[in-house]
């Protein structure tokens, strides 16, 4: 875990790790949100959607941004603030995913950083990109 605090962060900065998106994650995002759509759980049913099984949860895909912000960019003293995000194209199981933060900008008024984030699967095409705002202690 980082350790960052607000006077660390400068624009530029950069933290990024990686992940395998298993079916073990996605029932248990299923478990904890009740989110049933057959678009996740039925791969029958996405197929015949066109996609080669079943799309994970843009949410699941997104929570890595929660992971990127209190583990890695800036970690320990984080308190987000809020997350936007964009998804680009579908996530799968067995994915697997690099999720990039980087300092935009710095508030001291506010004590928070703005984080351009992206998540990047393993054939290097963009399928997320967030803005994070992080609280920070001074």
């Amino acid at each position: 875990m980082n350790h960052y605090t607000l006077a660390d962060m400068k624009p530029g900065l950069t933290e990024s790790f990686t992940v395998t998106v298993t079916q073990q994650m996605m029932d248990q995002f299923l478990a904890i949100t009740g989110d049933c759509s057959p678009i996740h759980v039925d791969a029958d049913y996405a197929k015949d959607r066109g996609y080669p099984g079943c799309v994970v949860y843009g949410m699941l895909g997104a929570s890595f941004f929660s992971t990127l912000a209190g583990v890695y960019l800036p970690g320990e003293h984080c308190l987000l603030h809020g997350v936007e995000c964009k998804f680009a194209r579908p996530i799968f199981v067995g994915d697997t995913l690099t999720i990039t933060g980087t300092v935009a900008d710095v508030s001291e008024a506010v004590s928070e950083a703005e984080i351009k984030a992206t998540i990047v699967n393993q054939d290097g095409k963009k399928v997320t990109r967030g803005i994070i705002k992080a609280g920070l202690a001074r």
